[in-house]
């Protein structure tokens, strides 16, 4: 029943409320819009966090990577910087059902104007699943919430990285997820604002394709050394999800 009074004060029209049971949390998800995918919870597992850190979601979207990394690790505090609207106000009440507040706070701002409002170089970790294609790569609807998602319509990747460098301390981790077709773009990036890609993963939909997501860590002022770590396949020939994946999901 109590649950059933919460879906009626705080969903709006076309919302559902998902159970995201590996992670324990409820995640408010307008499927007309823009779902969380597999992406953005590999990217949460891929993090590596001590106790009592700060971190910063730049893109948070519904506030997915927030909401499994204060489940995960004992944060001091994660914000979320969401720029459209509608989109932010979901990803505060998603913050509101799991009761989380005290330790997840939503910004609906420009993330370019993120030092207006939170203080630079004093946050342990940056974190984003930004949006991964160019401007008019493929654009049909340049005014739509998913066109936004998807398109660096708000964001483009330098402002992502850019942006990065100024909330991290020194020594700080950036940890982001991407398209491997933009790898290039990627390091000359992180290289131009300090920020040493440290540690990479790609992940295969299944074995014998070419990666489709890959996974980047990088820290600010380190040193040059790149770690490519074990390459990770979603599917099994069956369809059916690989070990590895089971054990993410906590299956």
């Amino acid at each position: 029943m109590i649950g059933c009074v919460m879906q009626k004060i705080l969903l709006k029209e076309n919302e559902r409320i998902e159970e995201v049971q590996f992670a324990g949390i409820r995640l408010i998800q307008n499927p007309q819009w823009f779902c969380y995918g597999i992406d953005a919870v590999l990217l949460s597992k891929f993090c590596k966090a001590k106790n009592g850190w700060r971190a910063v979601d730049l893109g948070t979207g519904t506030g997915i990577i927030p909401l499994l990394l204060c489940r995960a690790s004992n944060f001091n505090e994660i914000i979320g910087i969401e720029i459209q609207d509608e989109v932010a106000d979901m990803a505060y009440r998603s913050v509101k059902l799991n009761n989380l507040e005290h330790k997840v706070k939503i910004l609906n701002t420009d993330l370019n104007n993120a030092c207006d409002y939170i203080e630079m170089n004093s946050f342990d970790m940056v974190i984003s699943n930004p949006p991964y294609m160019s401007k008019n790569e493929g654009l049909k609807n340049k005014e739509s919430i998913k066109a936004c998602s998807r398109h660096e319509m708000k964001a483009s990747l330098e402002e992502v990285i850019a942006v990065a460098y100024k909330l991290l301390k020194p020594q700080g981790h950036f940890y982001m997820v991407h398209r491997p077709h933009r790898l290039a773009d990627i390091f000359c990036t992180c290289r131009e604002y300090r920020l040493e890609p440290k540690k990479i993963q790609f992940v295969h939909p299944k074995m014998g394709k070419r990666p489709n997501i890959l996974l980047l860590h990088c820290t600010k002022y380190g040193k040059k050394e790149l770690k490519f770590m074990d390459p990770l396949y979603v599917y099994n020939e069956d369809g059916t999800y690989t070990e590895e994946i089971l054990e993410i999901y906590g299956k």
